[in-house]
């Protein structure tokens, strides 16, 4: 996927900085549709709404936390082929593997700036 390229994303977390700054940092490396939201349950409402082809979601979030909402995005037809990528600082090789088992298309480790964000998106979804 090209920069600059119409791609709606949705972007997860239940801090408001956080938010902000993927959002920036996702606008700054040329992708202009991003929609946030601080919390799973409001995201899935949203999924509703607008067809998006990524989510970032936080990890530990209240009260549903990213793996809860990992596995409603996946359990449901209309949104379980979208691209699914957790955002933490988590790496217990057991939460790794769960995640891994509900269908998470990758992990962006915290901290991180807008070229590991670029790195890691070009990786998912090829040329950013």
């Amino acid at each position: 996927m090209a920069a600059g390229s119409s791609l709606p994303i949705l972007v997860v977390d239940d801090h408001r900085t956080m938010l902000a700054i993927i959002a920036k940092q996702l606008r700054d490396i040329g992708f202009p549709e991003v929609d946030t939201v601080g919390d799973p349950i409001t995201a899935l409402t949203m999924l509703r709404r607008r067809r998006y082809r990524l989510i970032l979601s936080d990890w530990n979030m209240t009260p549903m936390d990213g793996l809860a909402f990992l596995r409603a995005v996946r359990s449901d037809p209309d949104y379980a082929a979208i691209p699914f990528v957790l955002i933490t600082a988590e790496s217990r090789p057991e939460a790794v593997a769960e995640a891994g088992r509900l269908g998470v298309d990758g992990f962006i480790l915290k901290p991180f700036d807008s070229a590991s964000l670029k790195a890691r998106l070009t990786g998912l979804l090829g040329r950013v």
